[in-house]
This record gives C-alpha cells, structure tokens and sequence, in this order.
C-alpha cells in the first residue's frame, strides 16, 4: 500500500536502534526523508548510511543531539526548523523498586520520557498548524495504561504520554494535523534479545524455543506468545503518519500483542 508520504520529512528520536529505527526505516520505505536522532554522532551516521543505502531515493540526514539538553534541542530547531512528522520515540527504562525511587529519580524520568518530547513539540506544532498539516507521535507502552508494578517511573511517565496526546489534539481541530499515541507491548529491540539469550545461555535452544519459553513463564498473558517485531510496529507507525490516518485524533493505539486485558 503507497502511504502517500513520499518526499515528507521525518524526525524520529532515538532512532539508531529498536522502535525508533524501525519507525525510520518503514518511513523511509515509504519515501520519507528521515531525520535521524541520538547522542552519539558515529552511531546516528551509521543508520544515515545504512537507510541511504537501502532506499538511496531518499535523503536521510543525520541529527545528533541529546534532547533533554535545551540548548542541544534549540540548536536542533534551528537545523531543521521545518518537518512533516515528528515521532517522539526516545525513552529510558529500567526495573525499579518503588522504595529505590526518589524524587531525582522521577524528575530525571519526567525530563527525559515527558519533557524533552514536549520541547519538541511545542517547536514543531505551531509551524504544522500554520501549514495545516502535520503528524505527532508519541511512543508510549503498555505500562501507560497496565502498570506492572516493576518500574513505576516509567509507567507514570508514560501515562503522562496518553494525557499530553490528548490534550494536544484539542489544538488541532478542523486541520489536518494529528497527534496519536502507540502503545507497543513487550518488544524484540536489541536489548531484549541479548537478555533474552542471556537468561538461557547454558541451554541448548534456538532463539525461538528461548522466546516462547520465557514468554510462558513471564508473560502468559500475551496473546501471542512472543515478542512484537520492531518492524511491526514501524509499520503501524508509517500508517498513523499517513494522509489516510488524519481521523486518528488524540487516540492511545494499542499493539500490546494482546497484554491488556481490558476491551478499552
């Protein structure tokens, strides 16, 4: 399906590895120009490169720069001032202990999974608003709307995600600009693989067999019984980005691969 995107200009944080590559690729799959985001340059230029080798009718331009830094933001802006899509996908995460989470804890996650999205959007809206198009993507997690329990500075940022998305589309009304929330649940990015090989490291399975095992024992209520592909998801991102998509306003959509138990 042509997605109608050719020629768009993307930027994608946090797009050297997992989702955020993925996203990156399907869009420029599509025609996109994407603009690639991480801290460290050699790692940024190497999936330039390699997203300009894979589709060379594209331009695909490196955009180093650590977001949560206002500074290193507001010379990004004046880089790129102009784009169609903005994908808010740069996160952190970590397995914590609710008593080993202080305040300096929760503000560093705030900054970084709310805020530095939010910088970005506040730059980039009013322009999409003006030209009367434009696409805002945040990637949220099933933890926004189904916390675990097990890293509940996370899963509060996340659920900030859902409200900010919301509260952002109001200011859309009667334009063809959209913002919309991805909810992915448990995902192969690179980490999870080496964890995954990691826990069963003396035993003698292909990956499979170690995914499917480690599914049952800690995730018996995915529906799929494995890990969503970052593809997948870069897929359903490629079509929220989309002229076909803009009935998509303020909405929390969910790939959750069947986690949440809940009809809504």
């Amino acid at each position: 399906m042509d997605m109608g995107l050719n020629n768009k200009t993307a930027l994608i944080t946090g797009s050297t590895k997992g989702i955020g590559k993925a996203i990156a690729f399907e869009l420029a799959k599509e025609g996109v120009n994407v603009l690639i985001n991480g801290r460290n340059y050699d790692q940024v230029e190497q999936t330039v490169n390699e997203i300009k080798s894979n589709f060379p009718a594209t331009s695909p331009q490196n955009a180093t720069a650590d977001i949560v830094n206002i500074e290193q933001r507001e010379a990004l802006f004046e880089k790129y001032p102009n784009i169609d899509i903005l994908v808010n996908n740069m996160g952190i995460y970590e397995i914590m202990k609710y008593e080993d989470v202080d305040d300096e804890i929760f503000e560093k996650y705030f900054r970084t999974n709310v805020l530095a999205a939010n910088g970005l959007t506040k730059f980039y809206l009013p322009k999409m608003l003006q030209k009367d198009y434009g696409r805002i993507l945040f990637i949220a997690s099933e933890e926004a709307i189904m916390p675990s329990g097990q890293m509940p500075q996370y899963a509060m940022t996340k659920s900030m995600l859902l409200s900010l998305s919301k509260s952002l589309s109001k200011l859309t009304i009667g334009t063809e600009v959209t913002v919309n929330t991805i909810m992915p649940g448990p995902t192969l990015s690179e980490n999870v693989h080496q964890i995954i090989d990691g826990i069963y490291s003396n035993e003698d399975m292909t990956f499979s067999e170690k995914e499917r095992k480690f599914m049952t024992t800690n995730l018996p209520q995915s529906e799929i019984q494995r890990f969503i592909k970052p593809f997948e998801i870069g897929r359903l991102a490629a079509f929220v980005c989309s002229p076909y998509a803009s009935a998509f306003k303020g909405s929390p959509i969910r790939m959750d691969g069947g986690m949440v138990p809940t009809i809504f």
